[in-house]
């Protein structure tokens, strides 16, 4: 009986990875839909899982169970094991930055948020953000499998360089890549065989559309489009076939700087009227006539702005026009890459929902392939979507071959 079930593992390891990552992105819940899925034999998805099972990364419900009202053979259930291993993921923002861990499904196990002033010297804030992650290791006493790393600035591939932190003082080229990797070793942040966790940087819309796609708003579009405006700012991504396309060195998508107003503010890239400063927080709060404070997030500012003073006609009025600009530049948007799907995060996720059908008037009149068939414009759905993505991209590995991630 063993030497059965360790042929079928041979004849499955392949399909481990696959497995995993149906588990992992909800796709297959059952034993069932994972047999159907991989286009296995049952007792080879069987073998699969319960090497997954043996890894600690799921969990197999030993009660086959059958859907209600569903005919054939009751089907074990399929989860991620709730004491799995972790991720270490950290974001970097205007106005600060935020850890945690995150298992498999995109499941937040803890965070530790921190609010300072971002220095001029970017290894300060990885360091503390590195930390902090450290910390709820710490607390948690959870096993480590990998970091990753979002920053609001495109990241060259495949040196890891943040080539326009326009947001920050930070110099353009900072190695965020290497101070990442050296954050984690000074922390002493240990994976599998007591090896030092690998870290990975990237762009923190990349990240959070990546993390749409396998577990939000984005789930099932083969040509996903995000785009978003956090605390600082507008960014792009697009996600193909499961895939970011981030162009020949992760350059690609920089939406923030397509003209939507020629007569509108300078933009810090040299020209004026980008998204880039007049759909972003502080676009906001500026055209409706409020001074930002200090206390909380020009973002957390213009989200309590627009829901508790919608009925101000300068609040109104000031979304009306952010709307119509956003519009502008999602139509562009739609003619060039032609999305089956949209999804916005940030700001702009709070002006879809205050009028929705003003903003997608605007998208199906200035777009070609709106008229035609309108492009479905969706809100974000994950709270922490470029956390999320961090950590999507540091279980890459393991997705991709669970056995050598783990040693």
């Amino acid at each position: 009986m063993t030497q059965t079930r360790t042929t079928r593992l041979e004849r499955g390891r392949g399909a481990l990875g696959p497995a995993l990552a149906l588990v992992h992105t909800g796709r297959a819940p059952t034993r069932a839909v994972l047999t159907a899925e991989l286009g296995v034999t049952r007792a080879t998805a069987g073998a699969v899982a319960a090497e997954l099972e043996a890894l600690g990364l799921i969990q197999v419900d030993p009660r086959p169970v059958a859907p209600a009202g569903a005919q054939g053979r009751p089907s074990h259930r399929l989860s991620i094991a709730p004491n799995g291993p972790v991720v270490l993921a950290a974001q970097i923002h205007f106005d600060g930055f935020r850890a945690a861990l995150v298992g498999l499904g995109g499941r937040v196990v803890a965070t530790a948020p921190g609010c300072m002033t971002v220095p001029a010297d970017p290894a300060l804030i990885i360091d503390a953000v590195v930390e902090a992650g450290a910390g709820l290791l710490r607390e948690t006493g959870r096993r480590c499998l990998g970091a990753g790393l979002a920053v609001p600035s495109a990241v060259a591939e495949p040196d890891g360089t943040a080539l326009n932190p326009l947001h920050l003082s930070w110099p353009a080229g900072a190695p965020v890549h290497e101070l990442f990797a050296e954050a984690l070793a000074k922390s002493a942040v240990l994976g599998p065989g007591g090896a030092l966790v690998t870290g990975v940087a990237g762009n923190d819309v990349n990240l959070a559309a990546l993390a749409e796609h396998r577990h939000g708003a984005g789930r099932g579009a083969r040509h996903l489009l995000c785009v978003a405006t956090g605390h600082r700012g507008v960014g792009g991504a697009l996600v193909v076939d499961g895939r970011l396309h981030t162009g020949s060195s992760g350059l690609a998508l920089e939406v923030g700087h397509l003209t939507v107003n020629p007569a509108g503010l300078p933009c810090h890239c040299g020209s004026r009227g980008c998204l880039d400063v007049e759909t972003d927080p502080l676009a906001f709060l500026t055209a409706a006539g409020r001074e930002p404070g200090p206390a909380v997030s020009l973002l957390q500012q213009s989200r309590d702005l627009l829901r508790s003073e919608y009925a101000d006609p300068a609040v109104r009025g000031a979304a009306g026009t952010l709307i119509d600009r956003l519009g502008l530049g999602l139509a562009g948007l739609v003619n060039i890459l032609n999305p089956d799907r949209i999804v916005l995060g940030g700001l702009h996720r709070e002006l879809l929902e205050a009028d929705p059908e003003r903003l997608r008037a605007v998208v199906a009149d200035r777009s070609l392939w709106g008229r035609s068939g309108s492009v479905p414009i969706l809100s974000g759905t994950l709270d922490f979507n470029s956390l999320i993505g961090a950590a999507e991209a540091a279980w890459q590995p393991v997705l991709d071959d669970p056995l050598g991630a783990l040693g």
